[in-house]
C-alpha cells in the first residue's frame, strides 16, 4: 500500500470522523487556541447581536466580564438593562462592521469627529452611532454631551486596561455619510434621523477593506495596550434584510462569506489574534437546522450552549476529558418546553439591526 500525507493526518482533518460519525454535540471544530483565558483577565466584548450571547455566559461561568460603563448605583437592574448598561463593556451598541469599531477608537480619541453629530427627534436628541442606546433619545443637548463624554472615558479604559477583547464580525453592508464617510449602525430614517440621499449612500464592503480596517484598529489598540489578545468571530445570524436588488439569501451569503475570509487574514497578519469558529457551530449541516428558531434567524439555546462550551473548553481551561453535557444543559433537557420558552425570552440579545423588520410590518 502506497504512503501519502493523508495517512498520517488527524481525525479532525476528515469529513467522516470530524463530522458525520460523532453526535451533533459533540462535532468540536476547534483543533487548538493560540491562547488562553484565567478568570482574572479583563474581557471586553464588542461587535454584532451575536456578542452578547458570548458576555453573558462568560459572566455566568464566574468570568470577569469587563464593563467599564455602569449604570448609577441607585438604578435597578432591569433599568439598566433598559438603558443598555452591561449589554456591551461599554454602551456603544452593536458594532456591526470593523469600520464601526475603527471610527469608534477614532472618535474617542479624538481624531475623528463626524459631521453628523446628532439627530432631533421631536424634543429629543439622537446620538446617530447609538440611535437605540437610550429609549427616547436624550432630553437636553447638556444631557447629550455629558454622556458622550461619560461613554468616551468608558470606551478608553476598557480599550486600555482590558487583557482579551472579543470582536464578533456580523455584516458588511452599512450606511455611511457622503460629507465624511461616518459609518451608522442602522439608515438613518430608521430608527430616528431622516435620509438624505444627498447626504447618505449605502456601501457593501470587500475582503479587503474589511482585513484593512480591522488590521489598523489592532494596530491603533496594541499602540495603547500591546499586550491585549484578540478572539474574532463570525455572527451565524442571517441579514435582516439587504439593501441591494439581490435576494437576501444571496446578500447574507456574500456578506458572510467576505466576514470569514477576512478573519482568517486578518489572524494570519496580527499576532495574539485567534479565530474561533461560532460561524461553523451554528452553521454546520451536521446539526441538520436544530440551531435556528422557527424564523432560521434567532440562534437556539442549544446552539447557543455548544458554542460556549467548545469556548470554556479551549479558551477557558475546562479539562479535555470534562464530559461536554454540563449540569446546566442536563436541567435544560428536563424542563418544559414553556419553560424553555421563556429563558430564550429572556436572553433576547439587544438588535438594532432588527429595527428594519418593524419597516415592513
Amino acid at each position: 500500500m502506497s504512503q501519502h500525507p493523508y495517512r498520517e493526518y488527524p481525525d479532525f482533518a476528515f469529513w467522516r470522523r470530524a463530522v458525520v460519525q460523532p453526535h451533533y454535540q459533540e462535532v468540536d471544530p476547534v483543533v487548538q487556541a493560540p491562547f488562553g483565558l484565567v478568570h482574572t483577565d479583563c474581557v471586553v466584548t464588542a461587535g454584532s447581536c451575536f456578542a452578547q450571547h458570548i458576555a453573558r455566559y462568560l459572566k455566568r461561568s464566574g468570568f470577569n466580564y469587563y464593563v467599564t460603563e455602569t449604570a448609577h448605583p441607585l438604578l435597578c437592574e432591569e433599568v439598566g438593562r433598559t438603558y443598555n448598561y452591561g449589554t456591551f463593556s461599554a454602551r456603544y451598541g452593536n458594532l456591526y462592521t470593523p469600520r464601526q469599531l475603527l471610527q469608534l477608537f477614532k472618535r474617542a480619541y479624538g481624531t475623528f469627529s463626524p459631521k453628523d453629530d446628532i439627530w432631533h427627534t421631536g424634543d429629543y436628541f439622537i446620538d446617530p452611532y447609538r440611535p437605540q442606546i437610550q429609549p427616547n433619545g436624550f432630553s437636553s443637548i447638556k444631557e447629550y454631551n455629558l454622556d458622550r463624554k461619560q461613554h468616551f472615558a468608558a470606551v478608553r479604559k476598557a480599550f486600555e486596561t482590558m487583557d482579551v477583547f472579543i470582536f464578533t464580525l456580523g455584516l458588511t453592508e452599512c450606511w455611511m455619510s457622503k460629507e465624511d464617510g461616518a459609518v451608522y449602525p442602522l439608515c438613518p430614517g430608521v430608527s430616528g434621523g431622516e435620509f438624505d440621499p444627498d447626504r447618505h449612500e449605502f456601501k457593501n464592503f470587500r475582503v479587503d477593506e474589511v482585513t484593512e480596517d480591522m488590521i489598523e484598529f489592532v494596530k491603533l489598540l496594541r499602540g495603547i495596550n500591546p499586550r491585549a489578545r484578540i478572539i474574532l468571530t463570525v455572527s451565524p445570524v442571517p441579514l435582516m434584510a439587504t439593501a441591494e436588488a439581490k435576494h437576501v439569501l444571496v446578500s447574507t451569503t456574500y456578506s458572510k462569506s467576505v466576514l470569514r475570509v477576512a478573519a482568517e487574514q486578518i489572524v494570519s497578519l496580527c499576532e495574539n489574534t485567534a479565530y474561533f469558529p461560532s460561524y461553523e457551530i451554528i452553521m454546520g449541516i451536521y446539526n441538520r437546522g436544530r440551531y435556528f428558531a422557527e424564523d432560521l434567524r434567532t440562534v437556539t439555546e442549544e446552539g447557543i450552549l455548544h458554542v460556549m462550551r467548545l469556548f470554556m473548553r479551549h479558551y477557558a481551561g475546562t479539562a479535555e476529558d470534562q464530559p461536554s453535557t454540563s449540569n446546566e444543559e442536563v436541567a435544560i433537557s428536563q424542563q418544559s418546553a414553556a419553560h424553555m420558552q421563556e429563558m430564550e425570552r429572556l436572553n433576547l440579545v439587544v438588535c438594532e439591526e432588527e429595527a428594519l423588520g418593524g419597516c415592513f410590518e
